[in-house]
C-alpha cells in the first residue's frame, strides 16, 4: 500500500466513524488517534528510508517528511479534542446553566476536530504534488568484442 493509498484508508475510516456526543464519541476519537498515531510512524519511517538509497517506489523524503507533520498535527489536534469531549460526555446539560457551560467545550471540540480535518486534507495534497524523480541514467554500455576465433591444438 502506498503512502497516498493509507492515508486515503485512515481519512476514509475517519469519515466513516465520526466523533460525536454519545458513547462511541471517545471510542472513535481514540481509534482515529490511534490509526494516525501507525500512519505517522509509518511515514516516518518510510521518510527515513529515502535519506538512504531508494529501495522502495516511495515518494521523495520531503513530500513523505511534510505529509508526516500534518499527520502530527491531526493527531495533537485530536488528543486536544478529549478533553473538551470527554466533558461534554460526562456531564448532564439539562439546565441552562449547564449548556451554556458546556459552550466553550461545544466551540474547542469544533476547532479541534476542523483542525485535525485540515491537517489531513494538507498531508493528502502534499503526497498528492509529489516532487519529480531525478532521471535515471541510461545503463552503461558494455564495449562489444569482435568476433572470437578458437585455435585447434
Amino acid at each position: 500500500m502506498t503512502p497516498l493509498n493509507a492515508l486515503d484508508a485512515v481519512a476514509a475510516d475517519v469519515r466513516d466513524h465520526p466523533v460525536t456526543l454519545d458513547g462511541t464519541g471517545v471510542f472513535n476519537a481514540m481509534r482515529h488517534i490511534d490509526l494516525l498515531c501507525h500512519l505517522t510512524a509509518r511515514m516516518a519511517a518510510d521518510s527515513e528510508y529515502q535519506l538512504a538509497p531508494n529501495i522502495a517506489d516511495l515518494p521523495p523524503a520531503t513530500t513523505l517528511a511534510a505529509s508526516t507533520g500534518q499527520l502530527g498535527q491531526a493527531v495533537a489536534h485530536y488528543t486536544q479534542a478529549l478533553a473538551p469531549l470527554i466533558a461534554l460526555t460526562a456531564t448532564k446539560q439539562d439546565t441552562f446553566g449547564q449548556k451554556l457551560d458546556a459552550l466553550s467545550h461545544h466551540s474547542s471540540l469544533r476547532v479541534h476536530l476542523q483542525g485535525a480535518g485540515t491537517a489531513l486534507a494538507a498531508a493528502r495534497t502534499a503526497l498528492e504534488v509529489q516532487q519529480p524523480r531525478p532521471a535515471a541514467s541510461p545503463p552503461a554500455t558494455v564495449p562489444q568484442h569482435g568476433a572470437t576465433v578458437r585455435r585447434r591444438a
